[in-house]
């Protein structure tokens, strides 16, 4: 488990390394900005994999008892939550069935409540299905982001809103909600029969606290979709592989018929091998990463701290994206990006890509090789200062 090797992933049609130009960004820079790591997959998913490839037949594939047993045991070791079979249903990814909850839950000119700066794909999901976007802007407390509580609930009235897309670990600013906090939306959203819709695809990141998985809260399951996948966890995100829980059967119903309006039935077979794989075999590897990229979090803190401070770095509590803030510069969101992409030779998500209250950060990824790592923070000190 060497994730000091730097593997060459020029030519192999990622969209990270491969499509810059398509991208309207400098064939030049050296890409930091989409959540996928630069470490290869474990060898217990390669191996599987590999016995796949050698039957030679990949035809029209579905999963059986012990792909459910799989993520049942995963989940009942980590996060201490007994899962149903029949609340499953699966999908080539978070971000198509946060769309198919959207069409499942909502009407055409619904408002949707979401947290800026979040994930961008919640909003692109909710305009794109010609709803609109209502945030609750988290607050950001000298660097810690908290919930401004009465201004959900007051967005929540004002709306109508009966739907909150929740990112728990949050994604971009490393949130992992306590159980106090999840406690409080749960409240609020029970008193205005608010449907909460969990994205929980970074939960097996956790630097400090607990997550909490929403399905531990048996009094609202009728009233929840947790959104799950070993995509992040294991770097597979090409597989097209998540695991969507329902536990009302009406509601599941409903999402099941949207997915077929889309005309998509089967997953991808390889995401069912690489998923049994990984949740059966590939805890070693995860908690071995976990530790690299735990140091790589301790460096990029340090590093500014002690080099740069006027860029202030978000402590994460959870995730592998850093949430840089730059607003101490007092350079505007253009001149940042100038700087990054044609100074510095990086590329990073730009802030203002996860809402307004995102202007003047950064979002990086350092999930990659600690030489790369070192390498990319210098051209950021010595273009800055």
């Amino acid at each position: 488990m060497d994730f000091d090797q730097i593997v060459n992933r020029y030519g192999s049609n990622s969209l990270k390394y491969d499509f810059k130009k398509d991208k309207n960004k400098p064939e030049d820079v050296f890409p930091m900005w989409v959540a996928d790591m630069d470490f290869k997959c474990c060898d217990e998913i390669i191996n599987e994999m590999n016995k796949k490839i050698q039957h030679g037949i990949f035809g029209y594939s579905q999963t059986d008892d012990s792909y459910f047993q799989a993520i049942n045991n995963w989940y009942l070791k980590r996060n201490n939550v007994a899962l149903k079979k029949e609340w499953l249903i699966k999908t080539p990814g978070v971000v198509f069935a946060l769309a198919m909850t959207v069409r499942t839950l909502t009407k055409e000119g619904d408002c949707v409540l979401i947290s800026n700066p979040v994930y961008y794909p919640f909003s692109e999901v909710i305009l794109d299905n010609d709803r609109k976007v209502i945030s609750s802007d988290l607050i950001n407390n000298n660097g810690h982001y908290e919930i401004d509580f009465d201004d959900f609930e007051k967005k929540i009235i004002e709306n109508n809103i009966g739907v909150y897309l929740l990112c728990s670990p949050h994604n971009p600013v490393g949130r992992v909600w306590t159980k106090d906090e999840l406690d409080r939306i749960i409240c609020i959203c029970k008193k205005h029969n608010v449907f909460i819709v969990s994205d929980e695809i970074h939960s097996d990141f956790i630097w400090e606290g607990v997550h909490t998985c929403l399905l531990k809260y048996d009094d609202y399951l009728e009233n929840m979709i947790v959104c799950t996948s070993p995509s992040k966890t294991f770097n597979i995100a090409g597989l097209q592989i998540s695991n969507i829980f329902i536990p009302n059967k009406e509601v599941r119903d409903k999402f099941q018929m949207e997915i077929w309006k889309t005309g998509y039935s089967l997953v991808n077979v390889m995401g069912i091998v690489a998923c049994c794989a990984a949740y059966e075999k590939g805890e070693e590897w995860l908690e071995q990463v976990k530790v690299y990229l735990k140091k790589n979090i301790d460096y990029v803190e340090n590093f500014f701290k002690e080099n740069f401070p006027d860029i202030k770095v978000v402590h994460p509590e959870g995730t592998y994206l850093l949430w840089l803030d730059f607003n101490e510069l007092n350079l505007s969101d253009e001149e940042i990006e100038n700087k990054m992409l044609n100074e510095a030779k990086l590329w990073l998500d730009n802030g203002k890509m996860f809402g307004e209250s995102g202007e003047g950060f950064q979002r990086l990824n350092i999930a990659l090789p600690y030489e790369q790592l070192k390498k990319a923070l210098e051209k950021i000190k010595a273009v800055f200062r």
